[in-house]
């Protein structure tokens, strides 16, 4: 896993028109391709009466960024989908999926004309949506007595860790996430704030909101 990534801040959809013709794009983040090509779908259901529904997405992150994916969906080889994606990978955009639909509008754009009307439609979109970078953590689990426990949680925010979860049981179950680098400072930072009666657990990776 790379250290962080960026993606869109949330799903949305801008509109903006060109010749007369009404191009929507509409983006969001997506985890895996399954979750791009759901969103695909209800995209095109939505607008099943548009001329052209055409999609790029990008699955994962490092320089590869996994499964890059698009569609031109009846416009001209090239002009749509590969445009879109190249935004995509230009704004260095990852686990993300985009679909432009289009109406048209009665006036041909050409080859040129589509190719900047579909590549800048998801520019214009990440702008208005805005975007985020997500970094890498490790998933850790704190397991504390009740008495401390108010404490701990109250010490583990105002430091800006993340808490992911709390559960309540005979012990107090914390799910927080760790930047690599931390763990050890907080072992020890865990250890002295509990007088070593907490239990701390490494778990896998993940990523989180920087």
């Amino acid at each position: 896993m790379q250290d962080e990534y960026r993606t869109v801040a949330r799903a949305g959809v801008h509109e903006t028109e060109v010749n007369r013709s009404r191009f929507l794009c509409a983006l969001a983040p997506a985890a895996t391709e399954r979750e791009a090509q759901d969103f695909i779908a209800g995209v095109r259901k939505e607008h099943a009466d548009a001329t052209h529904n055409c999609y790029a997405y990008v699955i994962g992150a490092g320089a590869g960024a996994g499964v890059q994916k698009a569609s031109d969906d009846g416009e001209p080889g090239g002009t749509a989908g590969v445009p879109m994606l190249q935004m995509l990978l230009r704004r260095d955009m990852r686990y993300v999926v985009a679909v432009v639909t289009r109406y048209y509008g009665g006036v041909k754009l050409g080859a040129g004309g589509l190719i900047r009307a579909y590549g800048g439609s998801v520019g214009e979109a990440l702008d208005a949506l805005g975007t985020i970078t997500r970094k890498r953590f490790r998933l850790a689990t704190v397991t504390v007595d009740h008495q401390r426990a108010g404490k701990v949680q109250n010490d583990l925010r105002s430091s800006g860790r993340e808490v992911r979860d709390v559960r309540y049981g005979e012990a107090v179950t914390i799910e927080i996430g760790l930047p690599d680098a931390d763990v050890e400072a907080f072992r020890a930072w865990l250890a002295d704030a509990t007088a070593g009666t907490a239990g701390f657990e490494l778990g896998g990776e993940a990523y989180g909101d920087a």
